[in-house]
């Protein structure tokens, strides 16, 4: 069995699990078949927090809903670092990723703030195809006829940004789709739609490369931020509106910082009888109401028993 909660930030919503201690071995068609919202659990994105390997507090795994492996996640920092903050007792703690080193601090109340590190604009660090242009200013044929060029940055995973007039105009299911695998992108990329309301304020809209439509995305918010300042289209600190909330981006010390925002609703597994739904295999259901029993020991199950 292995214990799990699950968090919440700005609309993003996580399965975590700890395996500092007894470690992690779940293959990708596992996790994807738990962040399935009609027979699992249900995620954006499946977090293991395991030992750190460098001078930091942990090191945090992030995994798609279809099982692959990704670099950075900025909401479920935010949630990782509310877990450790709680349990060291830090003024700041320093999460691993594969997309870089983050340092979170406490802001007031349960109010969290990360540093994300440094945005990388260069086409080889993005990455970007070999030749495949200006990363600021990327032309993608079948898609920059309607949208305009694409501007480019690595935030801990890559990210592609059109600047449109009207976010709710976007097909969204069918451009993001098409433009995270288009070759142009080796790695595949998160691709978001921004609308400049002003100088302080962008609406965005963002399919998650391995997700598909979010309600959020920390790392999208932070290269809209990072990339409307570069082009001289938004000052410094700005506000990305998303359909899941705001974020508020600041990039005038040159790195990116979320100012204390708020996140990592915890629910400590109370409403996870959804989960066991009638429509879930036995051997599911048997798994997930083991899991949910074993992570709030005597905790009521609202009538559910395991088959």
């Amino acid at each position: 069995m292995i214990p799990f909660r699950k968090m919440n930030g700005l609309g993003n919503d996580f399965i975590v699990v700890d395996a500092r201690r007894d470690g992690f071995d779940l293959p990708a068609t596992r996790i994807a078949a738990l962040a399935d919202r009609g027979t699992g659990i249900g995620c954006d994105q499946f977090i293991v927090i395991a030992p750190a390997q460098a001078a930091a507090t942990a090191r945090m795994r992030i995994f798609n809903p279809d099982g692959g492996e990704v670099e950075a996640c900025g909401n479920a920092a935010r949630c990782v670092a509310a877990l450790l903050l709680d349990e060291t007792g830090a003024a700041e703690v320093t999460i691993e990723s594969a997309g870089g080193p983050m340092r979170a601090r406490r802001g007031t109340g349960a109010l969290i703030a990360v540093d994300m590190g440094v945005p990388r604009f260069a086409a080889a660090e993005i990455p970007l195809a070999p030749d495949a242009g200006n990363p600021q200013a990327l032309v993608i044929e079948g898609f920059s006829e309607r949208y305009g060029p694409a501007a480019c940055v690595n935030v801990g995973n890559p990210h592609a940004v059109f600047f449109v007039a009207d976010v709710d105009a976007v097909p969204l299911a069918r451009d993001g789709s098409a433009l995270e695998r288009h070759g142009v992108f080796p790695q595949r990329a998160n691709i978001s739609f921004a609308e400049i309301v002003d100088r302080g304020t962008i609406r965005a809209r963002v399919w998650e490369r391995g997700a598909g439509a979010t309600r959020a995305c920390g790392t999208a918010a932070c290269a809209i931020g990072a990339l409307a300042h570069r082009l001289g289209l938004a000052a410094p600190r700005v506000t990305v509106e998303l359909p899941g909330g705001p974020l508020t981006i600041d990039v005038s010390s040159g790195r990116i910082r979320t100012p204390p925002a708020r996140s990592a609703a915890l629910r400590e597994l109370t409403s996870l009888c959804a989960a066991l739904r009638e429509n879930t295999p036995g051997a599911w259901r048997r798994e997930l109401f083991a899991a949910w029993r074993s992570a709030l020991p005597g905790a009521a199950h609202d009538g559910l028993e395991a088959e």
